[in-house]
C-alpha cells in the first residue's frame, strides 16, 4: 500500500487546540536546554482528545473498549460523502442523494471542515447527524461512521445522545475530529489505528486517507 500520497485527517494535538472540555497539558520532565541528556515530557489528555474513536463502550455498558475492537472496521475501502451543502442535521435522506454506497466505512465532509472545525473553541452550532441519519448507516452496515467536528451527534440530541446511542449500540465505531476539508468525494483506503487504552471507551487515532477514486 503507497501512503507517499496519503491524506493526513489527523488534528495536531497541542495545549490550544480546539478541545471538548480540558485542554491537553504539557509538563517538561527533562530538557537538554537545562542539562538533561535528553528531552523528556508528560502530556496529560483525555480519551477524545483530536482525532479519535468512540468505541461502543463509550455509550453502551458492557460495549467492547478501544483495545477490543476490531480494527478491519477501521481499515479498509472507505467512501466520504460530501455534505456540505447541508444545514443543521444529516438526515437519512441526505446520505442517500449523496451517494451512501455499500462501503463499510463512512466519512461525512460537511461545512464544519471549513469552519467551526478551524476555530480553537468550541462552536454552540455545527453540523451533526440525525438519529435517522444514523439507522441509514446502521441498515447500510456501515461499520465505522466518521464526522468532521468534536462530536457527531447533531446539536439538537444533546440531552439524551440518540445518535450515539444507536451507532454504540449497534456496534458501529465513530470516528470524530476527522479534518476532511481537502477530501474530496469518493473512494479511499482508509487507515487508522487508535491507541490501545485498556478498558478506555475512546482513544486518539491517527487517521490517514490514500485516495482511489476521489474526484
Amino acid at each position: 500500500m503507497d501512503i507517499a500520497n496519503a491524506l493526513d485527517i489527523s488534528i495536531p494535538v497541542h495545549p490550544g487546540m480546539l478541545h471538548w472540555g480540558r485542554r491537553p497539558e504539557i509538563e517538561i520532565v527533562e530538557s537538554r536546554a537545562t542539562g538533561f541528556v535528553s528531552n523528556v515530557s508528560r502530556w496529560r489528555i483525555g480519551a477524545h482528545t483530536g482525532t479519535h474513536i468512540d468505541a461502543p463502550a463509550h455509550f453502551i455498558d458492557g460495549g467492547k473498549t478501544v483495545d477490543q475492537i476490531d480494527l478491519t472496521a477501521l481499515n479498509g475501502t472507505a467512501r466520504v460523502l460530501d455534505l456540505t451543502h447541508v444545514k443543521g442535521e444529516i438526515t437519512a435522506k441526505d446520505l442517500d442523494a449523496a451517494g451512501l454506497g455499500d462501503e463499510e466505512r463512512v466519512l461525512l465532509k460537511t461545512s464544519n471542515s471549513a469552519t467551526v472545525l478551524r476555530s480553537t473553541w468550541k462552536s454552540a452550532t455545527w453540523i451533526g447527524l440525525a438519529p435517522d441519519g444514523a439507522e441509514r448507516l446502521i441498515e447500510a452496515g456501515v461499520r465505522c461512521a466518521a464526522i468532521d467536528y468534536l462530536s457527531i451527534e447533531s446539536v439538537n440530541y444533546t440531552t439524551h445522545w440518540e445518535t450515539h446511542q444507536l451507532l454504540c449500540g449497534a456496534d458501529v465505531l465513530i470516528l470524530e475530529v476527522a479534518d476532511l476539508l481537502h477530501a474530496d468525494a469518493g473512494t479511499y483506503e482508509m487507515l487508522s489505528l487508535p491507541i490501545p487504552l485498556q478498558g478506555a471507551e475512546a482513544a486518539p487515532s491517527r487517521t490517514l486517507l490514500i485516495p482511489q477514486d476521489a474526484r
